[in-house]
């Protein structure tokens, strides 16, 4: 499809270019020519008038010099236009490129991702579908069977309902209405929230949530950036290490404040680490091993949270040690308005 909208593009490009040529060439053509005819009038006349012996010299024929002047003229433009319409067809195929190419990288993506959200929707509604039929199917089945089958159903329900409001996440970001409602949050506010939202499966898993840095204001929406570090937290609770601490560290640096929350658990291997904000990738094998599953959408909304806010997230990370993810965001204020500290 688009070796063909290339070519189209290409010859677009290409007949514009060679319209102006040729009508630059047209116009020049009746310019030169004319001035042609008007130099060589010009001359006879002078020449007839200071020698008039010459008058009447088959020798001056300025009707036949105009005429090979007027050829030479002709096949000069005709030369240019030639090797206009080589460099302009090979411009045009270079710009035709480059203008599909981010087009043809949209298309691609959002195939992959029609193709992802298929897969990821499809599993689910496959158990769900298996595990009814199967109960439908017994006979024999008891009420506590029954009752378990629907437990089952209502956790995949419960896992799609998340996928689905993901992508719908995922697609407000994307239309870029965020910044309209930016105002000045408390980081401390957005940090405390977060913290209290994930803090149930922190004490589930005996992992301690501490966290220490001044109070800063940054620019941006309250929910979303609570969302932001509540998908953080989540993954550094989920991979870290049973009796362990995840520290959440607030601090101005070079004009931003930066967050950073570090775990102490199974790490993120180098060559996952470059994938680890693509839309629905899950990470290496010893962190898939740690028995979390997942869709691989939540660093992916994390990341267009902050890029939404001007902001940055970096992660690393060593396999067996734990994983530090820092974000920063731009900075509102001169200095801090207070000093907090929480466990």
């Amino acid at each position: 499809m688009f070796r063909s909208a290339t070519f189209k593009l290409t010859m677009w490009y290409l007949a514009i270019v060679m319209a102006i040529s040729l009508c630059f060439s047209v116009v020049l053509y009746h310019v030169a020519a004319g001035e042609l005819d008007r130099g060589l009038h010009r001359e006879t006349e002078r020449i007839y008038t200071q020698f008039p012996v010459f008058e009447n010299n088959p020798l001056l024929r300025p009707g036949q010099d105009y005429e090979n002047g007027a050829h030479r003229i002709l096949w000069r433009l005709v030369g240019f236009n030639i090797i206009v319409l080589v460099a302009a067809g090979g411009a045009s195929y270079w710009l035709a490129r480059r203008t599909l190419e981010p087009i043809e990288e949209a298309h691609e993506q959002q195939k992959r991702f029609t193709s992802d959200v298929s897969h990821e929707l499809r599993t689910p509604l496959t158990a769900l579908r298996m595990e009814s039929e199967v109960a439908l199917l017994s006979k024999k089945a008891s009420t506590s069977e029954l009752k378990q089958t629907l437990a089952s159903n209502l956790e995949e329900v419960s896992k799609l309902e998340g996928l689905i409001n993901n992508l719908l996440r995922l697609s407000r970001l994307e239309a870029d209405e965020l910044q309209q409602s930016f105002v000045s949050v408390s980081s401390t506010k957005i940090i405390s929230e977060a913290i209290q939202q994930v803090e149930p499966m922190a004490k589930s898993r005996k992992v301690s949530i501490k966290h220490s840095g001044p109070d800063y204001a940054v620019n941006g929406d309250h929910d979303n950036l609570v969302q932001l570090l509540v998908i953080l937290l989540d993954n550094a609770i989920k991979y870290s290490s049973a009796k362990s601490d995840v520290e959440v560290v607030s601090a101005r640096h070079e004009g931003n404040i930066n967050i950073s929350i570090q775990d102490h658990g199974v790490g993120i291997e180098r060559k996952a680490l470059e994938h680890v904000f693509d839309r629905f990738y899950r990470s290496d094998s010893s962190r898939q091993k740690a028995g979390e599953e997942g869709y691989g959408l939540g660093l992916s909304i994390a990341k267009m949270i902050a890029d939404v806010h001007n902001g940055n997230i970096t992660i690393s990370s060593k396999p067996g040690e734990g994983t530090k993810v820092s974000v920063s965001l731009p900075d509102v204020e001169a200095e801090p308005k207070s000093t907090r500290s929480s466990n």
